[in-house]
């Protein structure tokens, strides 16, 4: 059986590749779960672009501050745990899950005091040691099930 020949090792590209991995568990740390939102500029760009923006989110770093705040507000016992991740070049995919209890408004939802665990990935691109790109995908369909905005019904009845 034949080999694969990728070329040779770029030990520059692998040392970057796990330096974004860090940065990108260093965000969740300390942004996102630890709630330092005023952070989020140490990790993107100003002008960083939103590839899947969340409902209501403007442009730029300043449209993801408030995007975090907002789900701070909504969950201010955040969660978010980086399960797997893969870099390539100036890319990070990132297999996470974030927990956390809907306690204020989320996407015109007031508080049920529920608890949601939910998957998802992000997809970003850096530029140096800022992420200039992010695209993230997550199980809304599941949030909206375990907030009882969408009943389970279906899934009771098997």
């Amino acid at each position: 059986m034949a080999g694969i020949y990728c070329g040779p090792l770029d030990l520059t590209e692998v040392h970057m590749s796990a330096k974004n991995k860090a940065r990108i568990c260093e965000f969740l740390d300390r942004v996102l779960t630890g709630g330092d939102i005023e952070a989020t500029g140490d990790y993107f760009e100003r002008d960083m672009v939103e590839e899947v923006p969340f409902p209501g989110q403007g442009p730029g770093l300043d449209g993801l501050k408030e995007t975090l705040i907002r789900i701070r507000s909504a969950f201010p016992d955040s969660n978010w745990t980086v399960e797997e991740q893969i870099a390539e070049g100036d890319k990070v995919v990132s297999r996470f899950v974030w927990s956390g209890t809907h306690q204020g408004e989320f996407l015109g939802i007031p508080a049920t005091h529920r608890p949601i665990r939910v998957w998802g990935m992000v997809i970003d691109r850096f530029a140096g040691e800022k992420i200039v790109s992010t695209r993230i995908l997550m199980d809304t369909f599941g949030i909206m099930m375990q907030l009882g905005v969408i009943s389970n019904s279906a899934q009771q009845a098997r």
